[in-house]
């Protein structure tokens, strides 16, 4: 089944991602040269890494790559995407925070549209690994291509084939400007990561630091500073909702405040 690598990695009862278990038939649209195309989304996803998940609808999935640099609009870049699961359409508009266990982490949708693809067969061109397409998203447009790589000697198996390059076609919407560093922000919550972990603090986020927080790696010193942020904001909310100016002194109890716990040393 499309969906058994996807369930197969998370476990539901903790993690808030959909499961997919709602049936889609399985439709022809009439966008692209085959019927094929759809919609498509970009979640930025602060993790062990920070990386990007390019998502594409067909045949009832979302075809996924992980993208660990972003999109460029500059079609000079070409940017490594790993084919990864698929996943349900109704990832397509999840944002939130994954507690634990895979993924675990901050999902931020960071763009989202429709894709059409510029081949006569989708499937024959995902075969060929040479997936020509258009976005038309709210950051994303224009033409692109993902173009799959050579095995390396020694790959393993399972690995074989998940190697692609995502790379922006010469157009319009080409051009030298770093579109991950000039729209970072949600185009669902209009938030950025502090935003998101602020509005959904899981308990294991609150008992304690998260895996992804520890470490010396770039990604580990961005969820510290997350996960900082967002705990002022959830103080700065209690103070406001006991009738106190945000930041305003208060009287010391022996217990702990709500949403503490990942802003203490």
């Amino acid at each position: 089944m499309p969906l058994d690598e996807y369930r197969r990695k998370r476990d539901f009862r903790r993690t808030p991602e959909p499961d997919g278990g709602e049936p889609h038939r399985t439709r022809r649209r009439r966008t692209g040269r085959d019927g094929g195309g759809g919609r498509f989304c970009v979640q930025k996803h602060l993790a062990s890494h920070l990386h990007y998940d390019l998502r594409l609808e067909y045949r009832g999935v979302l075809l996924s790559w992980a993208v660990p640099k972003g999109p460029s609009l500059q079609p000079v870049d070409k940017r490594m995407a790993v084919r990864t699961e698929d996943h349900p359409l109704e990832y397509g508009d999840f944002e939130g925070v994954i507690p634990e266990g895979y993924g675990a982490g901050i999902v931020m949708l960071w763009d989202r549209g429709a894709w059409t693809p510029e081949v006569d067969d989708v499937d024959a061109a995902l075969e060929k690994g040479d997936l020509k397409f258009s976005l038309d998203g709210f950051k994303l447009k224009g033409s692109w291509a993902l173009v799959r790589t050579r095995d390396r000697t020694g790959t393993a198996p399972r690995r074989h084939g998940r190697n692609w390059l995502l790379i922006k076609h010469a157009d319009f919407w080409s051009g030298p400007i770093d579109i991950a560093e000039f729209a970072p922000l949600s185009v669902k919550s209009e938030g950025d990561f502090d935003d998101i972990l602020a509005a959904d603090m899981p308990d294991l986020w609150i008992a304690g630091r998260p895996a992804t927080a520890r470490g010396n790696g770039g990604a580990a010193a961005l969820t510290r500073e997350v996960i900082e942020r967002a705990a002022r904001k959830i103080l700065a909310r209690h103070d406001a909702a006991g009738g106190r100016p945000a930041g305003s002194p208060r009287k010391r109890s022996s217990g702990r405040r709500p949403g503490r716990g990942p802003a203490a040393g």
